[in-house]
């Protein structure tokens, strides 16, 4: 494996674990070279899926483009690698398990954004204002709306506990 720090290509493992969906194994590997440790992930090569892109194109599917666009949706948000690693193992699960080898891109981009919307909500509102190609912002802000009247009532029961504490106080 090649270091991605300084590009020498002997390292040692010093932790081996099953992800949590138990699909790969991870593995934290030190160089030998620099002493830089990194994490490489083990997947079983599945049968290629193709994905039908918006103008009919087919490219393989490549987990590293939707991991791509998490981690830029999930920038400056308190959301780990290791669950950004996870919402993507479970897209890919859950397209592997259809017997189509082919698959739309806009089914996989609903899979991701179901699974942001219930992790993070601005992380969704970003990988949506991407993924849906918003034209204007009034498209924009219906998508948030649709976000507040969800989180209104926790809100305002917020609100009710705060205002109890001041009262006994």
């Amino acid at each position: 494996m090649k270091c991605p720090f300084c590009s020498y290509t002997e390292d040692k493992v010093v932790d081996s674990r099953s992800t949590s969906e138990g699909s790969g194994v991870r593995r934290r590997r030190e160089c030998l070279e620099c002493g830089k440790r990194f994490t490489t992930y083990e997947y079983v090569e599945e049968v290629s899926l193709m994905v039908i892109k918006r103008d009919g194109r087919r490219q393989p599917f490549d987990r590293q483009k939707i991991i791509a666009g998490i981690i830029r949706a999930c920038e400056k948000r308190p959301v780990s690698m290791e669950r950004m690693e996870e919402i993507v193992t479970q897209v890919e699960r859950q397209i592997q398990k259809k017997p189509d080898r082919e698959v739309p891109s806009t089914r996989i981009g609903e899979l991701v954004m179901e699974r942001l919307k219930a992790l993070d909500d601005v992380a969704y509102v970003r990988f949506a204002s991407v993924y849906r190609q918003f034209k204007d912002v009034g498209q924009f802000m219906e998508e948030l709306k649709g976000i507040l009247v969800k989180e209104k009532p926790l809100i305002k029961q917020a609100r009710r506990k705060t205002q109890k504490n001041r009262k006994r106080k």
